[in-house]
């Protein structure tokens, strides 16, 4: 998914669950980024204090798109949640291991590792790891049937949009050569890097698409988008309640049915290529009030002046050089910058080291 559901469709249901803008927002904010903390390292102070990052992401020509260990350090817990073929804790799957990596939409794993979010709920960065569980929650119905490995079951062939869009490579040279094109297209990219949802370009993200493509086995698969992406923003509405009530078995509601009504008109009304335009129009609709709660002006900056980063050491670079030392500010323990970087490493040790070996998987 991209910044309009990530950012934009998880504030809507962070409120339309019951949170304030604030809190919403620190939730939303915290799911899209995700997708843009490239850098990690270590950040030095002028007062000799230091801090260690990670990332939850890598570049699309990072070269740690090649590194095995690295990919399973950010795609499996961040992107690409096992889903051991919808089977529960205990359980395995038929086939070799890969049929455990394959990430599955709201599987068991997907709901142990928010029900770790909510009892995890108190901690200073409570809200910040919710709106990172909610990045990886939504995403197992975008990547559903890929995995977050190197791996051949991600290639992919003959793919085909009822829009005839193709963003990725440019429609001019896919109206010069046609049909063929799509598949000169699929087998670079599986060629590449078989990993995720790479061989399938953006189609998995994009939330007006309804598509078909044939997968690693031969088998053509039909995805609705709209429809999938909908059931996973009731999911994460269920979530957000959930967490609220910090009762991970508590029965709730979801989306109301007038709200499931907007939500899904936003996502088939708008047909953006670039997910920032697309997000620029939900944007507006929350101005407008369009969602049944009062306008409101929602902002995300990842880096530069502004940015949550910026705000807690004063860098606005892309990449920091690991040598230069920041101003120290005592409000530095508390800052959302701060807070996010604590919860994607408790995030990540529950998901390696707590949820996944529930399932019999060893994945770093």
């Amino acid at each position: 998914m991209q910044i309009d559901f990530h950012l934009c469709v998880t504030y809507v249901v962070s409120r339309l669950a019951g949170f304030g803008h604030r809190e919403a927002e620190t939730v939303a904010h915290c799911a899209q980024y995700v997708d843009d903390a490239t850098n990690s390292g270590t950040i030095k102070f002028d007062n000799g204090a230091m801090f260690s990052r990670t990332s939850s992401a890598h570049k699309i020509l990072d070269y740690k798109n090649f590194n095995e260990l690295a990919n399973r350090y950010v795609w499996i817990p961040f992107h690409f949640l096992p889903g051991n073929n919808g089977k529960k804790a205990g359980e395995n799957p038929e086939g070799t291991f890969i049929e455990k990596l394959i990430c599955r939409p709201g599987s068991f794993v997907a709901k142990d590792m928010i029900n770790a979010c909510i009892r995890g709920g108190n901690a200073l960065y409570g809200l910040h790891r919710l709106g990172i569980a909610l990045h990886v929650y939504a995403d197992t119905w975008a990547h559903q049937e890929f995995a977050g490995v190197i791996h051949e079951v991600n290639a992919v062939k003959k793919l085909d949009d009822e829009e005839n869009i193709d963003a990725a490579f440019g429609s001019k040279l896919k109206k010069f050569f046609g049909d063929i094109f799509d598949d000169i297209a699929c087998e670079f990219a599986s060629g590449i890097i078989p990993l995720g949802h790479g061989a399938a370009l953006s189609l998995p993200d994009r939330p007006y698409l309804k598509w078909t493509y044939k997968d690693s086995r031969g088998n053509t698969v039909a995805r609705d988008n709209p429809t999938q992406f909908l059931e996973a923003a009731h999911e994460m509405c269920r979530a957000v309640q959930r967490f609220r009530a910090g009762n991970p078995d508590a029965d709730v509601p979801g989306l109301a049915n007038a709200d499931r009504e907007r939500i899904m008109r936003m996502m088939t009304d708008i047909k953006d290529e670039n997910g920032d335009e697309r997000c620029k129009k939900w944007i507006d609709a929350l101005k407008e009030g369009f969602f049944g709660f009062p306008p409101v002006t929602l902002g995300y900056i990842p880096k530069g002046a502004g940015s949550w980063k910026y705000q807690a050491i004063g860098s606005d670079k892309e990449v920091d050089i690991e040598a230069e030392k920041h101003p120290y500010s005592p409000s530095f323990l508390g800052s959302d910058w701060k807070l996010f970087h604590d919860a994607l490493m408790a995030h990540r040790f529950s998901i390696i080291n707590e949820v996944l070996p529930r399932y019999g998987i060893c994945a770093a």
